[in-house]
């Protein structure tokens, strides 16, 4: 970032990332392009993905020019050339290390670079590559403890750096008979998303804390919960956890809950 750029506070984001084919959903696109519109450019970005499960916390790649990691299968060849080289985030690595506690181990992984969590919305918000970004792991699945990470990245966006719980609000792929983007959704995804859709305008972090006992639809909806829990991550690194979020992206693809939200 230029030094004559001013530093804009940022939100906290959960966005629901999808598979790589959800860059060929116009609506989509045009709804992740709209919301980045909104914003102020950050200096950075964090991102925790829920595709990198990893403890104790750990910092990935800050060299540009590593590879993605295309933690996928099944997909057309064009999927597999995406490229996204976006500066290295050095001085933000070391910026989240120092803010962990002491003594609390922090790992790093120099040959993981973005994987689609990361880089498939970041091609649609910011298709230049020219924000640095950085990627954590998801040290825990334990909303508590992911809250309180969130805690403590908070002061990042004050310093510009926006911070990206990237997961999806329905992730029942097992259970999934339809495989058209426009399938109509099962009833355990539209139950967990109007749910969510209701918890979320209520400000009601507690029963969110505990959806996998309280969320009507699972465990169809999340049969495993590593897709919610970057919702934590975001929600901790908000102004207030009880806060009515601003309910950005609504509706399906594939059948799937693509609601994401704008923390302040």
């Amino acid at each position: 970032m230029s030094m004559s750029e001013p530093i804009h506070r940022q939100p906290a984001l959960f966005l629901s990332h999808g598979a790589p084919p959800l860059v060929d959903s116009e609506r989509w696109v045009g709804q992740l392009t709209g919301l980045a519109g909104r914003l102020d450019r950050p200096s950075a970005i964090l991102v925790v993905s829920a595709h990198w499960e990893a403890a104790p916390l750990t910092i990935g790649s800050t060299d540009p020019t590593a590879p993605l990691t295309y933690d996928f299968w099944g997909f057309p060849d064009r999927f597999y050339q995406t490229t996204y080289w976006s500066p290295g985030a050095g001085d933000l690595a070391d910026r989240v290390a120092s803010m962990m506690p002491d003594g609390e181990p922090i790992a790093h992984d120099h040959r993981r670079r973005l994987d689609h969590g990361a880089y498939v919305p970041l091609t649609v918000m910011y298709p230049d590559a020219d924000i640095p970004v950085l990627q954590i792991s998801l040290p825990t699945l334990d909303p508590e403890r992911l809250l309180e990470l969130g805690r403590r990245l908070a002061p990042l966006r004050d310093e510009g750096v926006l911070i990206i719980g990237s997961g999806f609000t329905t992730h029942g792929l097992p259970y999934l008979t339809d495989p058209r983007a426009d399938a109509t959704p099962p009833g355990w995804s539209k139950e967990f998303d109007a749910w969510a859709h209701e918890r979320f305008a209520a400000g009601d972090v507690e029963s969110l804390i505990d959806f996998r006992n309280r969320a009507p639809g699972m465990p169809y909806a999340h049969p495993t919960i590593e897709h919610f829990s970057p919702l934590f991550v975001a929600l901790g690194a908000s102004d207030d956890v009880e806060q009515r979020p601003d309910q950005v992206i609504d509706g399906f693809w594939m059948g799937l809950a693509k609601r994401s939200l704008v923390l302040n």
